[in-house]
């Protein structure tokens, strides 16, 4: 007999990067008695990762419950970031309904858009949160307006239309039905929650069956999904069927040995968890997302949503510099394989596949930043390698050959436009829309992905840092012809060795260089940036030739311009197709691929002779 859980709701919360989806959940654990009242409580405490508190993003989604009023509120915390759209698109299978978070001076963003389509197509209750009331730019009203537009244009039906609004300023932790008026605490908002949010349905006496939506992993027990049990009842050493959704035929049995339902921030084992509960289980050795595990004797797969193809690859190989092997703890072919294997068993949205040589791998993912904090990780972790430039991946459609392109939203100072406005043309983007907000302008742009590559420093730079830039994969169109990836060339080091002052002296008149003195460089390594479109050999090793003469002056002290470091964005964006970066967990390097200056020379002549 089917039932409806009341005391119990499934809610995710959704919006784009920095709306304040953590910090609202911060307030919504802290005032449902999730803590006791002394326990000190770090801000954005579902954000664990040491990656997502540095950068303030969330790029995992977590889990975590709240009781209220004897009901317990299952949340979802989201990723914001579109380069983590595989982690939303999951997760939204496991709730009933939405928390559409919307910051009150930005308004819909591009993500907004992306993440609200998804809830959408699944038909999910949605709840209109407009955050940051309090800021003194908030523009309530209009962002109202603007939330209602995005709704009709995703087509969405009358009930969601009609769907209920709330007011917060989830950093005081305040909720308000008006924002005319001050709200005291979250109350409304979860009161809104408890009566709008359909509790879930089901038969706890039907044969069992949970969609796996996540993959936790430990070293202890392997894998553990995380899903929603859809039917029956799941309990502890009960055999089980494990059926996969897009190929029947790896279908296979297996058992559960542990549950774990979500309380608070933490995890609680229990014996058995019914229909409607989120629960982690573990047991059952290589199971996947998108797996269901149903009841020993039975096969019902539950459809799966369709993850987003990967648009971005990188060539991950044995670090080869000179320098191999001195600072990471784990170089050889076998543990970087293993490494990255063992990714996909978390990263739903990433490819692995072995490269053309034997020490090289080929990673596919959402976007430079996607790839970017897998290579983060790895260096925290101890790993040494290199990894080559980023390359959109190309696909032929209808024999016409196609590249991804993105929607790119800009928010710049209106006296900014015009410089943005020259870089867009140069990168092939096609300007979509233009509104003025402000002394503020927003603008449109249709562009290839790789257009964007090596642009975000640029971007920075010509709007004072002022500038706010959003991207979202919009899909795949013919390709816009050749783009150029960087205008500037590099310093290339001449000799191996170590720094000297007297060296840079000479070396920073030729471009910005990236080293101090008293570092040691191998030749080939790039050490600066030349202000020519062309590589310059520059000799940062040169020692000054001491003579028993002097001339008067000769010796003052050398003014050396403080070098620019490049963090691991700076580093992707800049790196050039015949260069690599050498990631180790003390250091990030530029190289050249080939660091044999004359085996170099020859190349770009036989290169120029074609």
């Amino acid at each position: 007999m089917e039932i409806k859980r009341d005391d119990l709701r499934n809610i995710a919360i959704i919006a784009h990067v920095d709306h304040g989806k953590t910090t609202l959940v911060d307030g919504m654990l802290k005032q449902s008695g999730t803590f006791r009242e002394n326990q000190a409580v770090q801000d954005r405490v579902m954000d664990s990762n040491d990656i997502e508190r540095e950068r303030g993003i969330t790029i995992l989604a977590k889990n975590a419950s709240a009781t209220y009023k004897g009901i317990k509120i299952n949340i979802v915390d989201t990723p914001g970031h579109a380069d983590f759209g595989g982690e939303v698109e999951r997760v939204l299978k496991m709730v009933d309904g939405v928390l559409l978070l919307v910051d009150a001076a930005e308004g819909p963003m591009p993500q907004t858009r992306f993440v609200l389509s998804k809830a959408l197509e699944l038909d999910l209750a949605i709840i209109i949160v407009i955050n940051k009331i309090d800021r003194p730019d908030a523009r309530v009203y209009e962002v109202v307006d603007e939330v209602l537009e995005l709704l009709m244009d995703l087509g969405a039906s009358d009930e969601q239309l009609d769907s209920p609004m709330v007011f917060c300023s989830g950093r005081d932790g305040t909720a308000t039905y008006s924002p005319e008026k001050t709200g005291q605490d979250l109350q409304p908002l979860l009161d809104t929650i408890i009566d709008y949010i359909k509790p879930p349905k089901g038969d706890p006496e039907e044969p069992s069956a949970v969609l796996v939506s996540s993959i936790d992993y430990s070293e202890y027990v392997g894998r553990i999904a995380i899903g929603r049990i859809e039917s029956g009842t799941l309990k502890v050493n009960e055999p089980v069927h494990v059926v996969d959704y897009h190929d029947q035929s790896l279908s296979k049995n297996g058992k559960i040995t542990a549950i774990y339902q979500f309380t608070g921030v933490g995890r609680t084992p229990v014996d058995s968890a019914t229909v409607g509960d989120i629960v982690m289980f573990s047991g059952i050795e290589g199971i996947n997302i998108g797996n269901t595990v149903c009841a020993a004797g039975t096969s019902h797969a539950i459809p799966f949503v369709k993850i987003s193809e990967p648009t971005v690859e990188m060539t991950f190989s044995v670090n080869t510099s000179p320098f191999a092997g001195r600072e990471g703890k784990f170089v050889t072919t076998r543990q970087i394989r293993d490494r990255l294997y063992r990714e996909l068993l978390r990263d739903v949205s990433l490819r692995v596949s072995d490269g053309e040589t034997a020490d090289s791998f080929v990673v596919c993912g959402r976007g430079e930043m996607h790839l970017s904090i897998l290579i983060e990780n790895m260096r925290r972790e101890g790993y040494e390698f290199q990894v080559s430039t980023p390359k959109v991946l190309m696909r032929e459609e209808n024999g016409v050959l196609c590249e991804p392109y993105d929607e790119l939203t800009i928010d710049v100072p209106a006296e900014s436009s015009g410089a943005v406005m020259e870089k867009m043309g140069v990168r092939k983007g096609e300007l979509q829309e233009m509104n003025p907000i402000g002394s503020r302008m927003k603008m449109v742009f249709l562009i290839p992905e790789r257009g964007l590559f090596g642009y975000k420093s640029e971007f920075l730079t010509d709007t004072k840092g002022e500038g706010v830039m959003n991207t979202l994969f919009h899909g795949y169109a013919p390709c816009k012809g050749d783009i150029e990836r960087r205008s500037n060339g590099s310093l290339i080091a001449f000799e191996s060795g170590e720094t000297v002052a007297y060296g840079l002296y000479n070396a920073q008149e030729r471009g910005a260089l990236f080293l101090g003195a008293g570092e040691p460089v191998y030749a080939g390594q790039v050490v600066g940036v030349s202000p020519k479109n062309e590589d310059i050999e520059v000799n940062v090793c040169k020692r000054k030739q001491l003579t028993n003469m002097r001339a008067s002056g000769s010796d003052e002290a050398l003014r050396l311009t403080p070098p620019r470091r490049l963090s691991l964005e700076e580093s992707l964006e800049f790196i050039g197709d015949d260069e690599l970066m050498e990631v180790t967990p003390k250091s990030i390097r530029l190289r050249k691929a080939i660091l044999d200056h004359a085996q170099r020379k020859r190349l770009v002549a036989a290169a120029k002779g074609k």
